[in-house]
């Protein structure tokens, strides 16, 4: 059995692949600034590592959604840290967490605010066609009504209406009074 040491090098390697294969795909990377970044990069190998690093992300990008193949990375950490940053800078709509572990899975899960939460999974199954909503019409982050991707049934509302003569509740929660039901044809 290998080593905690290991583990996190075979971790840290890992990263270094996915991102590697990512910017091959023209993904672009943002990332949470560190002290060095203030240092000035004067050599060629400074230039050319410069376009292999991401670019510190700012206070702006952590709340924006680019619609493009633009990723903010912040490594966290713990989970309370990974929580803290979701809920102030998350859209409430999905968010995802990979890990092998899964009561923290279940924790990230339980503490999120977002209509979709997955666990090892992407977040593009958030779609109103894959819940099996039939065509996504709209896609909403409250909390009341619809969240999360909209099917039709989702921006269904009902409106009752009530006609009375001085009815008050009182009356049919003593028994005075009897509903008159009838099905709707």
């Amino acid at each position: 059995m290998a080593g905690a040491g290991s583990y996190r090098a075979d971790k840290r390697r890992m990263r270094y692949f996915v991102v590697v294969a990512l910017i091959v795909l023209g993904v672009i990377f943002l990332r949470q600034k560190k002290a060095e970044d203030s240092a000035p990069k004067k050599t060629a190998e400074a230039v050319a590592q410069a376009t292999l690093t991401p670019r510190p992300a700012s206070e702006h990008d952590w709340a924006m959604e680019y619609s493009d193949l633009i990723l903010s990375v912040k490594i966290v950490n713990d989970l309370l840290e990974a929580i803290t940053h979701i809920h102030r800078y998350g859209s409430k709509h999905t968010e995802t967490i990979v890990t092998e572990d899964r009561g923290i899975a279940r924790h990230f899960m339980d503490e999120v605010d977002a209509a979709g939460v997955f666990h090892n999974a992407s977040t593009r199954f958030a779609d109103g066609f894959r819940y099996g909503l039939g065509a996504e019409l709209g896609i909403s982050t409250n909390k009341l009504h619809a969240r999360g991707p909209v099917g039709l049934e989702g921006l269904t509302t009902y409106k009752y209406k009530l006609f009375g003569d001085g009815h008050i509740v009182a009356e049919y929660s003593t028994g005075a009074r009897h509903f008159k039901h009838r099905p709707l044809q």
